[in-house]
């Protein structure tokens, strides 16, 4: 293939499992992706195909009914609905728009990015801090997390060995992380002080936002995980636990806690009405 040549945009329904088709959960949640970015590659698509796939699959058969929104779509996403979920998901995607968060100048390695799909995110989180909502956010979602409270990111992270395959490697690769007593990133995963995640990111949250706290750090001081301290369940995580090679019961983990937050949420609802 020569740079000229389209690659074919990924679509919905090559990313949605049967299970999800199927519709069959008992508890409502909007998952949020960017299933294509401007200057994406074959790579990139089958990356985002298989990240997204994996994340629904496994959500679905924790009991969710998934209703997914692409922010990339040339129809803007339902507001309104993603509102009305029990929970919500946001997954990850290109990079944020450097002047979002104040950065000036040429940002390197630089991919992906799509103005449009970042305001429309940042309109999710909004909605979701207004509404105190069951959020998670993995990958560029924890990023645009932190942006949209007025924080900043690491525009390249230099040395960049602990989150990223270097040249001619796999993109993922294992990390170890250490989770910040009483977050609620370390109590999903039972009280563990460390974890060992897949990563493959070229940008961090930098500056941790008014209203965010950091619950998770690499080994280097990088902020890989952040929580809302003013609201119920809303956090963001940098790695990528819906990825091939990541541990099975961490993903669960992860998983299962933002479904039965969200099915917390749904019966106190059912119980006040």
């Amino acid at each position: 293939m020569t740079a000229s040549e389209p690659v074919a945009p990924l679509t919905v329904d090559e990313v949605l499992p049967d299970a999800v088709r199927r519709g069959a959960g008992d508890v409502d949640l909007a998952v949020v992706g960017q299933l294509n970015t401007p200057g994406q590659t074959r790579s990139t698509v089958r990356g985002t195909r298989d990240l997204t796939r994996a994340a629904l699959e496994t959500l679905a058969e924790l009991g969710a009914r998934i209703r997914f929104y692409d922010v990339a779509d040339d129809a803007e996403p339902d507001y309104a609905a993603i509102r009305a979920a029990d929970g919500i998901v946001v997954l990850g995607g290109g990079d944020v728009e450097a002047s979002r968060y104040g950065h000036v100048g040429e940002v390197p390695n630089e991919y992906g990015v799509d103005p449009r799909s970042d305001e429309r995110q940042l309109r999710v989180f909004d909605d979701a801090f207004d509404d105190d909502a069951a959020l998670l956010a993995i990958c560029r979602g924890s990023q645009l997390l932190n942006v949209s409270r007025g924080g900043t990111l690491i525009p390249d992270l230099n040395p960049h060995h602990l989150h990223r395959g270097g040249k001619g490697e796999p993109l993922f690769k294992d990390e170890e992380v250490a989770l910040v007593e009483g977050s609620i990133v370390r109590r999903i995963h039972g009280d563990r002080d460390r974890l060992v995640v897949r990563n493959g990111h070229h940008q961090a949250v930098g500056e941790v936002a008014p209203g965010l706290r950091a619950t998770a750090l690499a080994a280097d001081g990088v902020v890989e995980g952040t929580e809302a301290v003013d609201r119920t369940w809303i956090i963001g995580v940098q790695w990528h636990p819906e990825e091939a090679a990541a541990d099975p019961d961490d993903r669960r983990a992860i998983f299962a806690a933002i479904v039965d937050e969200a099915r917390r949420r749904r019966d106190a609802r059912s119980a006040s009405a």
